[in-house]
């Protein structure tokens, strides 16, 4: 099955033209975690997904989110799936489930195997296996196992253009994910952006 990719941290009307272009499965909207400098209102995500292609996807991120506040961009249909990158636990998941009915994405920081099994009983859709909170640092890649793991799962960490078609053909992830791998000095990079989508696209 061909990897898919996305492309995460979008917050100005570029990004989307350049993502619109580019064409990944999946762009990233960071909400409701203002420590990012990529972090955007719900107006901002609202007014951005309206120029999105209707062809890509759009994931909500957010970090230990009020969730009442964040089931709001699924049911305002600014967010197709919704990705918890904190410390939301197994009931968190299932609540969310229920009141938004898209899929969910459960980021892991990954320093050994069992955050990874822990990660997989939690019944989220998807795993988002990373070395932290976008850090853009690569973690390391033996401690996955993709016959031991579940739930289909996102890689994310120190991903470039340059080094993604290799890692996604060894470990054959559902998805890679990238944010700051495509930009330069933190700004999205169209370049890099239509890079990225080639070099998995390729494979």
């Amino acid at each position: 099955m061909a990897v898919r990719i996305k492309l995460c941290g979008m917050f100005r009307e570029e990004d989307i033209e350049y993502a619109n272009e580019a064409s990944p499965d999946y762009i990233g909207f960071i909400v409701m975690f203002p420590k990012s400098h990529r972090n955007i209102d719900i107006k901002t995500a609202e007014k951005l997904k309206t120029r999105l292609s209707p062809k890509i996807k759009s994931v909500a991120v957010s970090v230990n989110a009020d969730i009442n506040k964040f089931a709001e961009f699924a049911k305002r249909g600014i967010a197709d799936m919704l990705q918890c990158h904190g410390n939301e636990n197994a009931e968190y998941i299932k609540r969310l489930k229920e009141l938004t009915g898209v899929p969910i994405i459960k980021a892991v920081k990954v320093t050994n195997t069992d955050d990874i099994k822990r990660a997989d009983d939690m019944g989220a859709d998807f795993l988002l296996l990373d070395s932290g909170t976008g850090s853009g640092i690569s973690f390391d890649h033996s401690l996955i196992d993709p016959e031991k793991i579940k739930t289909p799962f996102f890689l994310a960490g120190g991903l470039t253009p340059e080094n993604l078609a290799e890692v996604a053909a060894k470990l054959k992830p559902f998805a890679v994910d990238l944010s700051s791998g495509i930009e330069t000095d933190k700004i999205k990079d169209r370049e890099k952006m239509i890079a990225a989508v080639k070099a998995i696209r390729s494979l």
